[in-house]
């Protein structure tokens, strides 16, 4: 196999665009490949149902049907707010049969936010975990909303009982919306970033040639199927290559090394955390990873001795980084496995379709080595903000959306990342990028993980505080001559905060530091000073 398959300029959403030229049509290919050269091949395991790809095929027509019965039909928006199972990917892709659009939501999110997700999209119908019924918005508070379907293990999807009729299936289309994806909403009221079609399928085979994905491929998934990461990486993915899907309703160490090692695990992608968690557990080495060929991880740094560690007991593991949002449809760079160790302060290369920049605040690029905001375009970017031009128009400039993130090229076309923008600190006038001092805090033996955020100061702006879970009693003063012999002064934190418990994280792993900013504002508040 060739690493990248042939590609050529296309215009898609009035953007030109370098495209794979032997691309499936829709997501639907991908699915119908898969039933005619594996039938019979395990699709999905979901605790103790399996489904063979001719069986999902089925369930999706079912499902189909049931959908246009409720009255669903081209272009409506039916929401998802349901666990890690089967029931997922059978919806996802019996909407797209008839042309409706999947809008996947967080099952640990409030009634407020499902409100909002709901209101935004203009979902007709809800597909809900039963024991989430009481988490749901009342009916007045959606009141486009009309039918809630309640589902558990006793009761899938494709087994209600509706009025079936054959549904109108759509005129397949790359540039189709495929699901509605909300953001984190960290910078403002969240935004539903438009998944297409072209998107997903990019991003897919991106992935599968980059990373060396093989037909049948056995996945062990343990991130959510309501992130771009858990759709595309581990979804989609798995249904490119015709292979098999483990699902986790949620990560414990000891169950995901059990399932890897049961089921002969050949690839997963999970945040750096989970790679921790597991190398801690006393028993790792006694189960059976020979299989395990392919691991990605991103959305936090991974500490070089984690590297090594699983270098050393896991040979065979190639890993790579990788680099990407909800607006790029997930992977826009990626990092060489045979590049990893070497270049962990790295995220990677953009994939050969993705046009990467770096540009100053004037919206000029910057040369090879200096710092600036990336922008990134590509077929695999969303062509809009559902339903807000004003903040499309605010993201994207000239086809190229704008990241927020901070970060440079090298001569050798490879990406270092540096911090949010947001997340910058200004230390009297000095720039302190948060990730750099993570980096070092996570290279120390007694750290697991590590969070750096800013807190107001009248002298100099604002002062650097760190977050540290360890896994044994560590001194502040051991901490800060670990970073004193590592970084320049302004760079030290501080403050120290020792946690004996894992830092605050959303169900896709993403580091909440708005929840440490609180805290350390919290802690400014009661003693009363902001200079200390």
């Amino acid at each position: 196999m060739t690493l990248h398959s042939h590609l050529r300029r296309e215009v898609h959403y009035g953007r030109v665009v370098s495209a794979h030229s032997d691309r499936p049509g829709t997501v639907l290919d991908m699915l119908s490949a898969a039933v005619a050269s594996a039938p019979e091949r395990t699709a999905v395991v979901d605790g103790a149902l399996r489904l063979t790809y001719a069986e999902v095929d089925g369930h999706v027509a079912t499902c189909a049907a049931a959908l246009a019965s409720y009255g669903v039909k081209a272009g409506d928006r039916v929401a998802l707010l349901l666990a890690n199972r089967a029931d997922v990917l059978v919806l996802m892709l019996a909407a797209a049969r008839i042309g409706a659009i999947t809008v996947p939501m967080n099952i640990r999110q409030k009634p407020p936010e499902t409100a909002y997700a709901l209101n935004a999209s203009g979902a007709i119908l809800l597909c809900h975990e039963a024991g989430l019924a009481g988490e749901l918005p009342l009916p007045e508070d959606v009141p486009a909303l009309r039918h809630c379907i309640a589902v558990d293990d006793d009761l899938r999807i494709w087994q209600h009982a509706a009025v079936q009729r054959e549904p109108a299936e759509a005129e397949p289309s790359e540039e189709m919306p495929f699901c509605i994806l909300y953001t984190s909403g960290t910078t403002g009221r969240p935004k539903g970033a438009l998944i297409t079609h072209l998107g997903v399928l990019t991003s897919v085979l991106g992935a599968q040639q980059t990373l060396g994905l093989e037909d049948g491929e056995v996945t062990v998934m343990p991130v959510p199927a309501s992130h771009i990461t858990g759709i595309v990486l581990q979804l989609m993915l798995t249904l490119r290559v015709a292979g098999t899907l483990i699902l986790m309703r949620e990560f414990k160490a000891r169950r995901f090394l059990e399932i890897a090692s049961r089921e002969g695990m050949t690839f997963t992608s999970m945040v750096p955390a989970m790679y921790v968690l597991c190398l801690m557990d006393d028993a790792y080495d006694s189960f059976d990873l020979s299989h395990w060929r392919v691991g990605t991880f991103g959305g936090a740094p991974m500490p070089d001795s984690v590297i090594a560690d699983l270098a050393r007991r896991n040979p065979a593991l190639r890993l790579s980084n990788i680099y990407g949002a909800t607006e790029t449809t997930s992977p826009a760079v990626i990092m060489p496995a045979a590049e990893t160790a070497e270049r962990s302060h790295q995220v990677g290369r953009p994939l050969p379709y993705c046009e990467l920049l770096i540009m100053d605040d004037e919206g000029r690029e910057v040369p090879r080595g200096q710092q600036g905001e990336i922008w990134i375009a590509g077929p695999m970017v969303i062509p809009c903000y559902w339903n807000d031009p004003e903040a499309t128009a605010s993201a994207f400039v000239g086809g190229h959306w704008r990241s927020g993130d901070i970060g440079s090229l090298d001569e050798d076309g490879f990406l270092q990342l540096f911090d949010r923008k947001k997340d910058m600190i200004n230390r009297g006038g000095f720039k302190i990028y948060s990730v750099e001092v993570e980096n070092v805090l996570a290279s120390h033996p007694s750290v697991i993980e590590v969070g750096v955020v800013g807190r107001p100061c009248p002298v100099l702006g604002e002062r650097s505080e760190a977050f540290v879970y360890v896994r044994e009693a560590i001194a502040d003063d051991a901490l800060r001559a670990y970073c004193a012999a590592r970084l320049s002064d302004y760079k030290i934190p501080d403050a120290f905060t020792i946690l004996s418990e894992a830092l605050p994280r959303n169900a896709n792993g993403k580091l909440l530091k708005t929840a440490l900013r609180e805290q350390a504002m919290a802690r400014l508040q009661k003693t009363g000073t902001a200079a200390s």
